[in-house]
């Protein structure tokens, strides 16, 4: 407690004396410009993570960046994703789950938590598709790899569920609202953003429209940061998997035919990782390769 009160007093002598301007406009209301889903973990900072001011963001955090789907539970999760988008007007949502996530690890485990935390037992129910899609997909996988695998499938899962509310499905229907997926890696500080167009986790760099990006949006020159790739279900009459990861860029084969889909120019030649999960088009199944 002592500390908080420090904390407070140093609050407002270094950062709102200095920012008036900031807390005469906050006053009259808030205008948000992202609704920021992520983990109550004490790790992740939103706005010191995005370098984003007060207001900024409107921020819903829970066990495992959890999102239940509509009409699944009472919480306060429903309330606050129908008030962002319809009240607040807000046109981007942030779904950021993150490394070493506690509740994920819980789900791996989920039998273990029924009776000594029945209630951490009973939320963590509504990421059941994510502990089933991995258990019956990645079964060649443990420890911390399978565990990077659920992280990052978990946020394909909320981001389905997201699409479960009616304002939700209102706006995407008019393309007045855009839903990012990004893992955060506490170890190095990186985000990975996944990229509906290739199915896979890449730089956040690749979430921003090309016409819009200049020189300060290609800042890596390496990452450590593993390459992901989930894949998602595509038409029946087209069939894509990966089939080789040479330097580092995937190379997919397409009803037979193998050909290289080129990397865009953020991600090195000379990344460290090899690692890819992929989905099964064929089945809309997502697995490891």
């Amino acid at each position: 407690m002592k500390k908080l009160i420090h904390g407070l007093q140093e609050f407002r002598s270094r950062y709102v004396s200095t920012h008036q301007d900031l807390f005469e406009q906050l006053a009259h209301g808030q205008k948000p410009r992202v609704l920021f889903i992520t983990c109550s973990d004490s790790r992740i900072a939103p706005n010191m993570l995005t370098n984003t001011d007060l207001g900024d963001l409107f921020v819903i955090r829970n066990a495992g960046n959890i999102v239940p789907p509509f009409g699944a539970a009472n919480g306060g999760e429903g309330a606050s994703i129908e008030y962002a988008i319809h009240a607040l007007g807000i046109e981007q949502i942030v779904v950021c789950g993150h490394s070493h996530c506690g509740a994920m690890k819980g789900l791996l485990q989920i039998g273990k938590l029924e009776e000594q935390m029945p209630l951490v037992y009973d939320w963590l129910r509504h990421a059941d598709a994510t502990r089933r899609l991995v258990q019956e997909n990645y079964s060649n996988y443990s420890g911390e790899e399978l565990l990077e695998i659920t992280i990052a499938e978990n946020v394909l899962t909320q981001i389905e569920n997201l699409k479960t509310y009616p304002v939700v499905r209102s706006r995407l229907y008019q393309k007045k609202l855009q839903i990012y997926g990004w893992v955060y890696y506490i170890e190095t500080g990186e985000v990975l953003a996944f990229d509906p167009e290739t199915h896979s986790y890449l730089p956040p760099q690749s979430q921003i429209p090309a016409h819009e990006r200049d020189s300060s949006d290609l800042p890596f020159t390496v990452t450590t940061a593993p390459p992901v790739a989930c894949e998602l279900p595509q038409q029946p009459e087209t069939e894509t998997s990966v089939v080789a990861i040479p330097n580092g860029q995937p190379s997919y084969a397409t009803n037979g035919n193998s050909h290289s889909v080129p990397a865009p120019t953020w991600i090195p030649p000379e990344q460290s990782a090899r690692r890819v999960y992929r989905g099964n088009r064929a089945n809309g199944k997502r697995r490891v390769r």
